[in-house]
């Protein structure tokens, strides 16, 4: 337990603006094949992350006004909330990624142009559509039900945070290991690590069918077998995106990098809201 608490901790640590510093850091002690460990609670991480943004926009639903704008309001300032929660590490690289190979059709230069830190056209037009896509369908799903928008945002954090851990089970770790962001990511994932991210998954995919069960939640034209339905089309749809985005880099680069794991992070979290709100 004390090694499940620090490899967690440490996830917290390289993926969130969570300060994990001080005496709390030297006990949670560093080692690349910890850092390693670490990437099977991804999940868990969008556990917290995604918590925190569900209680912050339950909390302004309850203050603002209720108007239609209201759900707009809340989608708007929860997604900037989140994107201060992780430092927009995963926007980062979203936009590395289409820089690279929207930049370029030559593979070796595709990478040069995803290390660079500047940022160009490609990158900051994915940035605003994802932004954009993220408002609309949040906005979409808080007009049916605001309490299905506050469920939305937790789900939505911990299931984009799952595939892409089976993107470093399946894919070549590609590039520059010296100067990756994820070198300590770059040996294929251990099925332990595996299996413990996809539990941290089911427990929080159990927690909100439990939720709704107990309480009905989500009272608004949404039975208990409905939401069922809803949330397993949402992640058939993140899924979906999860495998557009391998098969993308496979063709393009021969495996994966950090940054296309922050992408394939900020395109399945879009996914699973777009399939969430269809379902409605």
């Amino acid at each position: 337990m004390r090694q499940f608490i620090r490899h967690y901790l440490l996830s917290l640590q390289f993926f969130t603006r969570i300060p994990v510093t001080g005496k709390l850091a030297d006990w949670v002690g560093f080692s690349p094949a910890m850092l390693r460990a670490s990437a099977g609670h991804f999940p868990g991480v969008g556990v917290l992350v995604g918590g925190l943004v569900a209680g912050f926009t339950a909390g302004l639903l309850m203050l603002l006004p209720p108007t239609g704008s209201a759900p707009l309001v809340a989608a708007a300032l929860s997604t900037a909330f989140g994107v201060w929660l992780t430092g927009a590490f995963h926007e980062d690289g979203l936009a590395d990624v289409f820089d690279g190979l929207g930049g370029s059709g030559d593979r070796n230069r595709a990478l040069e142009i995803m290390k660079d830190s500047r940022v160009g056209a490609f990158g900051a037009i994915a940035i605003m559509l994802a932004l954009l896509c993220k408002v609309a369908l949040l906005t979409l799903i808080g007009d049916v039900s605001a309490p299905l928008l506050v469920l939305a945002l937790f789900t939505g954090q911990v299931v984009s945070r799952t595939w892409p851990l089976l993107t470093i089970r399946l894919l070549p770790h590609v590039g520059d290991l010296a100067g990756s962001k994820s070198k300590p990511l770059a040996d294929q994932i251990s099925f332990a690590a595996l299996r413990t991210g996809f539990i941290w998954c089911l427990l929080a995919l159990a927690l909100v069918v439990t939720v709704q069960v107990a309480t009905e939640f989500v009272v608004i034209n949404l039975t208990d077998e409905g939401l069922l339905h809803a949330l397993i089309n949402a992640m058939a749809a993140s899924l979906l995106a999860w495998g557009v985005m391998l098969r993308w880099f496979w063709r393009r680069l021969g495996g994966f990098t950090g940054d296309c794991l922050g992408a394939t992070q900020q395109v399945c979290e879009v996914a699973f809201y777009l399939g969430l709100g269809l379902s409605l």
